[in-house]
């Protein structure tokens, strides 16, 4: 069976493939607290990744190589995960009989009665999780599977840009590592974290920290640098670079920005109905905004204007303490584009089981 939970180990850095980028980013236990150490930000082109599958591996791994120049950072041990769609969950009760080599067996025949792939197409794990409530015969265990190839391609990319995949996370479980940095001071509560990526919208709902509701939609900010590329020919790259760094010019901002915002707005609302539809009575306390389009200013005025709901850019970074060598700056505009990446490295510090 593949890593898809792995071992916990200081010092991963966690590497978030995207559509548009990649995100590297390391944190640090610093005393008491955490220190964000080296990150950086490195734009793919739009063959690289798409619909969340590496189809170049090659490529990712040159960005990543790359990122990691720019960051400084040293470590060869790295973590990265596969979207939610990508993913099978389910949670088994084994009998607590079956340990080591018997226990992977008895996995694998529970699993094949309902992942919909052949099992050597498919990369399996599963945590045990404990007795199960009310029978302490039966373990409850978590089976995660997914498919063999999105897992490798990942694998490839990093092991090509000189690192060792540590472990293949999924992007739920990043959110809802990341989310205690989101809220930090805020009372316990069911929160939305929408990642506004370049080709899709993803919501995830968590109560109590843990995700309740997941949703992806075919939305992105592709479609603003597109048109601003074909409007204005400026390159794509440089369109997404100088919207994170709202630097874009007044007349695109106006033109072509703020109707995209508005559309931005309009797209969460949808995803929040979608929400609600599915027969949730859990209404939403806060949104966060996250991903590259998270950046549009004024986007959380926008979007929680539109949906009625305290809505905030995620900063993952803000109970952090900075290494000296990063620019604070730079940080404050970045920050909501490395949730992911951050929520990766988090994972690093944690305790041992």
């Amino acid at each position: 069976m593949v890593s898809l939970f792995g071992t916990k180990n200081a010092g991963w850095i966690g590497v978030d493939i995207g559509s548009s980028a990649v995100k590297l980013a390391v944190v640090s236990a610093a005393g008491k607290g955490v220190e964000l150490t080296a990150y950086s930000i490195v734009s793919l082109p739009a063959t690289a990744v798409v619909d969340g599958n590496v189809q170049e591996p090659d490529v990712v791994a040159e960005a990543i190589e790359k990122g990691l120049k720019i960051s400084g950072a040293k470590s060869k041990l790295a973590i990265t995960s596969v979207p939610s769609s990508a993913v099978i969950t389910k949670d088994l009760q084994i009998s607590v009989a079956f340990i080591g080599m018997e226990l992977e067996e008895q996995v694998r025949v529970e699993a094949d009665q309902f992942v919909p792939y052949a099992l050597d197409e498919v990369a399996l794990d599963f945590q045990v999780v404990g007795p199960l409530q009310g029978n302490t015969a039966l373990n409850e265990i978590l089976l995660v599977a997914c498919r063999r190839d999105d897992v490798a391609n990942r694998e490839d990319a990093l092991d090509s840009a000189g690192l060792k995949c540590e472990v293949v996370d999924v992007d739920t479980y990043v959110m809802e590592r990341v989310l205690p940095w989101l809220e930090r001071d805020a009372e316990p509560s069911t929160v939305g974290v929408v990642d506004l990526g370049a080709s899709t919208l993803t919501l995830n709902v968590l109560r109590e920290g843990k995700v309740i509701y997941n949703r992806e939609q075919a939305f992105g900010g592709n479609e603003l640098s597109n048109t601003i590329q074909q409007q204005y020919g400026i390159e794509v790259a440089e369109v997404e670079k100088q919207l994170r760094m709202r630097e874009i010019s007044d007349e695109i901002e106006e033109m072509l920005v703020q109707p995209f915002a508005t559309a931005v707005a309009q797209q969460v609302s949808r995803a929040l109905q979608f929400y609600y539809s599915s027969g949730s009575r859990n209404q939403l306390d806060r949104v966060y905004l996250c991903g590259g389009v998270a950046g549009i200013e004024d986007l959380d005025s926008i979007v929680g204007g539109e949906i009625g709901v305290e809505t905030l850019i995620a900063n993952p970074c803000a109970g952090m303490k900075v290494a000296s060598k990063i620019n604070p700056v730079k940080l404050e505009v970045d920050a909501p584009t490395l949730v992911k990446a951050v929520g990766m490295a988090l994972r690093s510090l944690e305790k041992q089981g």
